[in-house]
Formats: C-alpha cells, structure tokens, sequence
C-alpha cells in the first residue's frame, strides 16, 4: 500500500462549534512520511504538531490537540475524513482555535477531497497489522477491541438512558462505504446537555442545522422557546418528543460514534490492519485508547 496524499489544496469554512467564530481552514499536499500535521495560522511563530494522540488535552465535545500555544478543537471530523479517504500526508492550516463544524458530520471533508483528488507517493504507507486481540476497558463500560482481521473494520455499539435512543449499532465492513454510509452521520445531543454546554461557554456556533438534537424529556414550552433562542433557532413544540430535525440514517447516532472513533483512533499515526469493536465510545475513552496503542507501536516516541 502506497501513501498518498492531495493532488491539489482545498479550503474549508464555517463557524466554529464552539467558539462560534468564523474560521477557514486550508488542506495542502504534503511529501512523503510528512504524516497528518495543524498548523495555527493566526499565532506567532505558526506553530504546526503532527495530529498525535499524545497531544490530546480536553475531550468535551469534541478532541482537543494542544501543545504550548498550538490548540485545536473539534479535530476528528477532518481526521475521519482523510483517513477513510485514505490521505496519509496533509498539511492543515488554520486560521483559528478548532476547525469549523460545518453540517456536524464528515461529509463536507469527503466531498472536498474528492474534488481535490488524491495523489498516489513512491513510499509504501505504514500499518501496524493486528496479531492478536487487544482489549481496552474503562471503569464506566467503555469497550474497545481490537481483532486480527485481513482489511480495516469498525463495529460500534452504543447504548442510552434514553426513551429514544437507547441501544444502536453500526458497522463499517470496507472504507470504501465510508463516504456512503457513515460520512453524513452527524454529531448528536439530548436537549437535557444543552444549557449546561452554553453555562460552560461551549457550543457557540451550535444550531439545528450542524447537530442532531433529541429531544426525551418533556419540558415547558418556555423553558424549550429559552433554549433555541441562545441557539437562534425558531421555536419548536414542546410537546412533541423525538429528534428535532429530520435524520439522515435510522441509527445516525452510532453511525456518528463510528465516523468519531476513526478520526480519533487516527491519532496514532499510522493506519491499521484489523477489526474494531467498540463498545460505548466516546472521545475520552477513544484518544485514550488512541494513545496507549501509539505507546505500544512508539514504544520510544513522544
């Protein structure tokens, strides 16, 4: 398998999720082992570090790369994208602190690299073949496997105290399916964490239209109108439960969980021959995985 990179650049833009600032972010061609890099445009110096899972330091809603002054959220989205796409080296550079969020989901970031094209290099790519089962647990029931296996497989399960969501699973058998299948799943939240987001100053540039909300638990019809008005939405009924824009895939949510645990589990650095089984993912769990398998393949490396 050869590396491959951009045949041309491309720029994206949009507000960012959370800090709702607007924000463009440039994708280059890059050479040979050059490998997945963000370069801080607006800061001194530019500061550019490779996509590495040792650099991750937050995980609320969404991974967090930092390293001094170089800090980037809402990464995994793109790193999904040129993973599942099969981009090894890029330069992405960015002219604010998180990528945009664009429609929540990877699709734009397909769509763009597609119209860019891809470049096949001299050099041979780097995977680290799975021999035998590696299990990762946490103390709250996350679950990750990973499996020998002859090509690239997720599988996810994901499961909620929620009348409408509860249990969900979705699989991805070949990355050729992923722009099909999983790159529109778009990012997901129950109308319960939204207030407390904003309390925290996040999801400034969140709305209806670059998330998917569940509405579960009924609330008053001013305590709903309270909440689109901080997202700029128009007012919805508050007797009516259930998703609060149309769904693009029945099981959209654990499609999205799928898209967000490649784009993390990319943070090792190279790609991966096996199959993945994830249980109850989440950004914490996934880069914290994502970094104790780079220990294991960079044993020396920091």
């Amino acid at each position: 398998m050869k590396q491959q990179t951009l045949a041309q650049p491309f720029t994206v833009e949009g507000k960012g999720l959370h800090t709702g600032v607007y924000i463009h972010a440039t994708f280059a061609p890059a050479e040979e082992n050059f490998g997945i890099r963000l370069c801080r445009t607006d800061l001194p110096d530019r500061p550019t570090h490779h996509a590495y899972a040792d650099y991750v330091s937050a995980t609320e809603r969404g991974t967090v790369l930092e390293h001094g002054s170089w800090r980037i959220s809402t990464v995994e989205h793109a790193l999904s994208a040129l993973y599942a796409m099969g981009i090894d080296n890029c330069l992405i550079r960015v002219d604010g602190p998180e990528l945009p969020i664009l429609d929540g989901s990877a699709m734009p970031f397909v769509k763009a690299i597609r119209e860019a094209g891809i470049s096949e290099q001299q050099a041979e790519a780097e995977v680290y073949v799975v021999r035998e089962t590696i299990e990762y647990i946490s103390e709250h029931g996350n679950r990750l496997l990973l499996m020998p296996g002859d090509s690239y497989q997720v599988e996810v399960e994901v499961s909620y105290p929620s009348q409408i969501l509860k249990l969900q699973r979705a699989e991805l058998r070949t990355l050729g399916d992923y722009p099909r299948e999983i790159a529109a799943a778009r990012t997901f939240c129950f109308v319960r964490e939204i207030e407390p987001l904003l309390r925290m100053g996040l999801i400034k540039g969140g709305d209806l239209k670059n998330a998917l909300v569940i509405y579960e638990t009924p609330m008053s019809q001013e305590g709903l109108d309270y909440l689109t008005d901080k997202l700029g939405q128009p007012h919805l009924d508050a007797t009516k439960l259930g998703y609060l824009s149309p769904i693009h895939f029945h099981n959209e949510p654990a499609r999205h969980k799928l898209l967000d645990i490649i784009g993390d589990l990319s943070l090792i650095g190279c790609r991966i021959q096996g199959r993945i089984f994830a249980e109850k993912p989440g950004h914490t769990f996934n880069t914290s995985c994502a970094r104790q398998l780079r220990n294991k393949i960079y044993p020396k490396q920091i």
